[in-house]
């Protein structure tokens, strides 16, 4: 099936001036517009582009190990230590080196072939992984063992996250890329779906260490996915020649664009307080809900079936506005504020799965608005920005809602969780609505009861 003309999936960008920033009028305009609702059978056109439908295939495989090792190391380490704040150091431990070196990451990034990057960075993961089950399997593990395996991976986690989002535009160009995106946090959630499950089935029937050993298994599948990628077929881009000043010249293009520093500032209140809902929902399944670890993976897969919906519904976003990312944001953090209020497991689970749907909602809108914002020969930098907020940030909040969870009550780290993202999300809001001339309007006859438009009524 060929794909449909450029007219039915047209991209508008916003008017750039010459130093690099939008005018006024135009900061709060859609970023990409596309003419006309897709076709469902063109929901996830990407995919046709080969060299994508062989990544994404890779992706698929290590995204459910990944999850299985996620779950299975936060559950282990509960098990060893008795602790949720241990839990939350783990997570902070993973973390920490894209707070501290992301935007080296994304220099690295925009210098190198990304491609070469991500094989070295998967076999590295593939030998964590592997010493990690042996340890596990062998019965020697030990609490600091994961500490130090987490922040190992960590490093690699700073070369690896910049190279892959900057990668998927060489392998679908910039005409699939919105697209690619979403099919990408779409395949990321379906393996956020099964992961959690498979984890919660192996940790009650013979422990982690399988788990472990699964995702060193996947990381090698990636490894040859990447070999076989028809090289020809890639949309590679120049390296960017290495001069002083790189990491300020991407900062400072960065600030420049209220479409890529106001969505920084959203992952950031997100990636404190709310990113590191693994934590709190070990506390909840183990003290509150007395589930042990098949309810812990069985609510982390909740979170994922919502947010593979969302994943879905970005797909078929018709506009992409700052506003509407800064809405699902505060959606998010509403989600959460009412699962702490829930009376039950099936009622605070049905809310996970609204939870995952406006996480996903948020973070593929956001990043998406960050990479069309910015220029190729500079993106890898700015996503290294972006991605050491979002995944930085996880680094602090870990261990912060571990503690508030552990010392105060699973119910009010939860509050906490949502409700600062909440608050940050309408402050926001109001700030972007003033300035550009925004109101509310009430239609009850209209299929849109409330709609957000300008003062001249556009």
């Amino acid at each position: 099936m060929a794909p449909p003309p450029p007219s039915s999936a047209s991209v508008s960008q916003p008017v750039i001036d010459a130093a690099g920033s939008a005018p006024p009028d135009s900061q709060t305009q859609p970023v990409p517009v596309v003419a006309e609702r897709l076709p469902w059978k063109h929901t996830f056109i990407s995919l046709k582009v080969p060299n994508f439908r062989i990544f994404a295939a890779g992706h698929f495989i290590a995204v459910i190990a990944i999850w299985m090792q996620r779950i299975a190391q936060d559950w282990l380490v509960l098990q060893l230590s008795g602790s949720v704040t241990a839990v939350g150091i783990t997570v902070a431990l993973q973390f920490l080196p894209s707070l501290l070196l992301g935007p080296w990451g994304g220099m690295i990034a925009d210098r190198f072939a990304k491609r070469k990057i991500l094989i070295l960075c998967q076999g590295m993961a593939a030998i964590l992984a592997a010493t990690l089950a042996t340890l596990a399997l062998t019965g020697a593990i030990m609490v600091w063992h994961v500490y130090a395996i987490a922040l190992v991976l960590g490093l690699v986690t700073v070369l690896d996250q910049p190279a892959r989002q900057v990668f998927v535009n060489e392998l679908v160009g910039p005409r699939y890329l919105r697209n690619a995106i979403s099919v990408n946090s779409t395949t990321f959630q379906l393996g956020g779906l099964i992961g959690p499950a498979l984890a919660g089935l192996l940790l009650t029937a013979v422990g982690a260490g399988w788990a472990f050993a699964a995702n060193a298994v996947a990381c090698c599948s990636t490894v040859a996915m990447l070999l076989i990628l028809r090289k020809e077929q890639l949309h590679v881009s120049a390296p960017a020649p290495k001069g002083k000043g790189m990491l300020r010249e991407g900062l400072r293009y960065a600030l420049s664009k209220p479409t890529i520093y106001w969505p920084w500032l959203m992952a950031g209140f997100i990636a404190v307080f709310a990113m590191s809902l693994p934590v709190v929902l070990a506390a909840f399944a183990d003290h509150i809900f007395q589930v042990g670890a098949g309810g812990y993976g069985l609510l982390n897969a909740l979170v994922a079936l919502g947010a593979l919906a969302g994943a879905v519904a970005s797909t078929r976003r018709r506009q992409l506005r700052l506003r509407s990312v800064v809405f699902c944001a505060g959606m998010y953090g509403l989600m959460l504020c009412l699962a702490a209020l829930a009376p039950s497991m099936p009622w605070f689970g049905a809310v996970m799965v609204l939870s995952g749907f406006w996480c996903l909602m948020f973070l593929t809108g956001s990043n998406q608005l960050v990479q069309v914002s910015s220029n190729m020969g500079i993106r890898g930098r700015v996503m290294s920005l972006y991605i050491m907020v979002l995944i930085g940030g996880q680094a602090l909040g870990g261990p912060m809602l571990g503690w508030i969870a552990e010392h105060a009550d699973p119910h009010v780290a939860l509050l906490v969780s949502g409700g600062v993202p909440a608050l940050a999300a309408m402050t926001v809001g109001v700030i972007l609505a003033r300035k550009g001339g925004l109101k509310l309007r009430m239609d009850l006859k209209g299929r849109r009861p409330v709609r957000i438009v300008s003062r001249a009524g556009a």
